[in-house]
C-alpha cells in the first residue's frame, strides 16, 4: 500500500472555502440590486429573470459585455478597486441605452491567480453599487480562481448586461440633417485610453501617490474616477420623445463613435468651443504634447454621451436632462456629409 499522501484541490492552489465565503458576503450587495422581473438569488447554475414582470409586452433582448481596460493595473496598484466595479457595469449599460433598451440584469466574472475575498467582495460591491445607479439586477456572475494564469495580486474583470426594449422602438431612429447634438458631461477619462494615460504619467516621472497636478487628492485616486452612469436621464429623455440616437463616447472618442449612430449622407458637425475641457484632459495633452486629433479619437475630452434630438424638442430635453442633474451642452449638429467635422479648438 502506498504511504503517500493524497494532494488536495487546495494545495493546487485553488481555494473553494474561500470561493464560498465570498458568495455569502456579496449576496447582501445582490440583494440591493434587485429589481421586478427578478426571479431567484445568487448560487444557482442559472440566473432568472422574467421581462413580463418588468413590464414589457413584447419585448426585444439587447445585450452588451465589455471590462475596464489597463484602468485596472491603476486600481491594482493603488489598492482603490471599489470603483472599477462601478465601471464595469456603466461600460455595459450605457451601450445599452444607446439602442434605446432598458438595462434588466448584469453578470460579473472575477478572475484571478490566488482569490483574496476582501478585494473581490469590494470590487462586487462596486458592482452592485453600479446596478443600483442603472435600475440593474445582478443576478449572478462567476468567480474564477486560477493558479499560474495571473502575478500574485492580479485579476481581471468583464461584465455582460441584458436589457430590453418594446419591439419597434430601437435606436437610431429618425435621425435627420438639422438635429441638435447634445452632449452630457463625463467624470473624467472614464474608462478608455488608460493605456495612453499610464504611458503619459510614466513619462511625467510622478508616482500614482503623488500629488494630483489639476485636483484635490492623489493622481491614482482622480484617475480612478469612475464612469458616469447615463441610463436613468438618457431612458427618460428618449421616454418623453425627440430623441433619434444615442451615443456612448468611449474608445475612438467623438471622431470615431458619433458616426456609429448616423444613417448614410449625415455626418455630425461638433464646435470644440462650446464647452471647457475638463483639467484632467489639458494636464494628459500637455504632459504628453498630444494633438488635438489626436485628443478626439482616444478621449472623451468632457463630453460622455451625446443625443440627437429634433430641433423642436432640444431646449424640452435640456431641461429635462438638467433637471436630472446632467452638465448638458449643444455640442453641434447633424448636416449632409459623413464622419465628424470640427471648428474651434478645445480650451
Amino acid at each position: 500500500m502506498s504511504d503517500k499522501t493524497g494532494i488536495t484541490y487546495a494545495e493546487a492552489g485553488v481555494d473553494i472555502d474561500a470561493g464560498n465565503a465570498l458568495v455569502e458576503r456579496i449576496k447582501p450587495a445582490a440583494r440591493r440590486t434587485d429589481r421586478p422581473g427578478t426571479m431567484a438569488g445568487l448560487g444557482g447554475f442559472g440566473a432568472l429573470f422574467d421581462p413580463k414582470a418588468a413590464g414589457f409586452e413584447d419585448p426585444v433582448l439587447v445585450a452588451a459585455t465589455d471590462g475596464v481596460g489597463t484602468k485596472l493595473r491603476i486600481a491594482i496598484d493603488t489598492g482603490h478597486v471599489g470603483g472599477v466595479g462601478i465601471d464595469l457595469v456603466a461600460m455595459c449599460v450605457n451601450d445599452l441605452v444607446c439602442q434605446g433598451a432598458e438595462p434588466l440584469f448584469f453578470l460579473d466574472y472575477f478572475a484571478t491567480g490566488k482569490l483574496d475575498t476582501d478585494t473581490a467582495a469590494r470590487v462586487v460591491e462596486g458592482i452592485a453599487e453600479g446596478c443600483v445607479q442603472a435600475r440593474c439586477a445582478l443576478i449572478g456572475g462567476e468567480t474564477a480562481e486560477m493558479p499560474g494564469m495571473y502575478p500574485a495580486g492580479d485579476f481581471d474583470l468583464a461584465g455582460f448586461a441584458v436589457g430590453a426594449m418594446e419591439r419597434g422602438t430601437a435606436l437610431p431612429d429618425g435621425v435627420a440633417q438639422g438635429d441638435v447634438l447634445l452632449g452630457l458631461g463625463s467624470d473624467g477619462v472614464h474608462s478608455n485610453g488608460y493605456s495612453l494615460v499610464r504611458r503619459i504619467v510614466e513619462m511625467s516621472g510622478l508616482g500614482w501617490d503623488a500629488d494630483c497636478p489639476w485636483g484635490e487628492g492623489t493622481l491614482g485616486a482622480t484617475l480612478l474616477a469612475p464612469t458616469r452612469l447615463y441610463v436613468r436621464p438618457v431612458l427618460d429623455a428618449i421616454r418623453a420623445g425627440g430623441v433619434h440616437a444615442a451615443a456612448h463616447i468611449t474608445g475612438g472618442g467623438l471622431t470615431e463613435n458619433l458616426p456609429r449612430v448616423l444613417p448614410d449622407g449625415l455626418g455630425a458637425e461638433i464646435d470644440l468651443s462650446a464647452w471647457q475641457l475638463p483639467r484632467v484632459f489639458g494636464w494628459l495633452r500637455d504632459e504628453g504634447g498630444m494633438e488635438e486629433a489626436e485628443m478626439l479619437k482616444t478621449f472623451n475630452c468632457g463630453i460622455g454621451m451625446v443625443l440627437a434630438v429634433d430641433p423642436l424638442r432640444a431646449e424640452a430635453i435640456e431641461k429635462l436632462l438638467a433637471e436630472a442633474g446632467e452638465t448638458v451642452t449643444r455640442v453641434g449638429r447633424v448636416a449632409a456629409g459623413q464622419g465628424v467635422s470640427y471648428e474651434g479648438s478645445l480650451a
